[in-house]
């Protein structure tokens, strides 16, 4: 062990020795391992940023949530649009049999789209605010915070009370620096009361749960104010149920297949006529995407980390070569053969670390800097770090063992008179 850590402490010395004494030829020798590193960590850790940010965003919907729609998520509609525009879309009477009838969900919510309003408050207005209407578990559904103010109380919801929670960009449009609580509105021609304001949707590159430029209003004063059975698009109506807890979504998805085939009347042999979608159908297709993404790095990469490898090889080569004289005398005095070639291996060890270091530092510097620039999170993770460091090693394994293996094969008396 003492000799292991001999060899290590005298290596790491001559490495930077060897860095301060042929600087120039040093850094030009690895500027490879530099760059190599640096592109293969620097596309990891902006796919690896995207892919948290994004993924992170969708599954703010819920992993355990079943989103039952017209059309899948996992098909492109306008190779089979026939078929999809033929399917009756989610109704509130699917809603009412699902909620009544599925054991395995814990709640049970349906929304419809009503569509862009203009929403006045005394002289002010403003035009394009999408108004949907919803049932009362769609809070809890997706767990919906409020910057001010409060959701429906059970009565309000029950009796369609002009009650309307606004988005926090509409708010701040319509009322300014006042306080929004409590004040009338007028949509869709009628006096409303304000008695929430969504909270600011944060900076997520995607944000399903942005609610900034909406309009909500009770599914039972939908129902006043506008035609909630319309069928403008596909994605008019939806109907989302949370699995219970513990419970299996697969299960829960067999039981509202069941419950939903037989209250449509289809018969065994016939297809579904609806689409039970899944946040993991997303993931999973965006995971694809970014591992194609991670691949070209490293594409990019390894063809500078290969021109660095032969970089630090002709350092190493140029290293055995000056100290042929100090090997022999070496091996002379008893060193042995495996000493030499673990000394010359860690020397090209800790010359490709130096190198990846100032890789890792660069991409630490301008994640840094870009995340400061776009309001946007890139940061190099300790698992991009370490495997920055690992393939520092790996290089510096396979750059260095041709030179170390020919210095340990050196005949002593030779390599004293040279």
């Amino acid at each position: 062990m003492r000799i292991l850590y001999k060899i290590l402490r005298e290596s790491t010395n001559q490495a930077y020795q060897q860095l301060l004494a042929n600087k120039l030829r040093s850094i030009l020798s690895l500027l490879g391992i530099t760059i190599g590193i640096f592109c293969i960590i620097a596309v990891k850790s902006a796919v690896d940023s995207l892919q948290d940010n994004v993924i992170g965003s969708f599954e703010q919907l819920g992993n355990d949530v079943l989103f039952i729609s017209k059309l899948p998520w996992n098909e492109d509609p306008e190779q089979n649009y026939w078929k999809y525009f033929q399917r009756p879309s989610p109704s509130i009477e699917d809603y009412e049999l699902l909620e009544a009838r599925v054991t395995q969900a814990e709640v049970v919510s349906f929304s419809v789209e009503i569509g862009p309003r203009t929403v006045k408050y005394r002289g002010n207005s403003v035009e394009g605010g999408g108004v949907f209407a919803a049932t009362y578990g769609f809070s809890e559904m997706f767990k919906l915070q409020m910057e001010t103010g409060r959701y429906y109380s059970p009565y309000e919801y029950a009796n369609g009370s002009s009650k309307v929670i606004l988005g926090h960009t509409i708010a701040s449009e319509l009322f300014g620096s006042l306080h929004p609580i409590g004040k009338q509105v007028k949509l869709m021609g009628r006096n409303m009361q304000v008695i929430g304001v969504f909270e600011k949707a944060g900076d997520a590159l995607v944000n399903p749960m942005d609610f900034d430029e909406s309009i909500m209003i009770s599914y039972p004063l939908g129902k006043k104010v506008a035609d909630v059975r319309q069928r403008r698009s596909p994605w008019a109506t939806q109907i989302n149920i949370k699995a219970a807890d513990q419970v299996d979504p697969n299960v829960l998805k067999d039981e509202v297949t069941g419950v939903l085939r037989a209250h449509r009347r289809l018969k065994p042999q016939e297809s579904d006529n609806f689409s039970i979608n899944e946040i993991s159908i997303i993931t999973s297709f965006l995971d694809k995407i970014f591992g194609v993404l991670n691949l070209a790095g490293y594409f990019i990469g390894i063809f500078a980390i290969f021109v660095g490898m032969f970089s630090v090889a002709n350092i190493m080569f140029v290293t055995v070569k000056e100290r042929t004289n100090l090997i022999g005398i070496k091996m002379a005095l008893g060193a042995k053969r495996y000493f030499i070639l673990m000394e010359f291996l860690i020397e090209a060890i800790v010359l490709c670390i130096f190198g990846g270091l100032l890789g890792l530092g660069l991409v630490y510097a301008i994640m840094k800097i870009l995340t400061s620039a776009l309001d946007f999170e890139l940061y190099l993770s300790p698992a991009n770090a370490i495997l920055g460091i690992g393939l520092s090693m790996a290089i510096g394994l396979i750059a260095g063992f041709i030179p170390a293996n020919q210095a340990s094969k050196m005949d002593p008396v030779v390599a004293m008179r040279q």
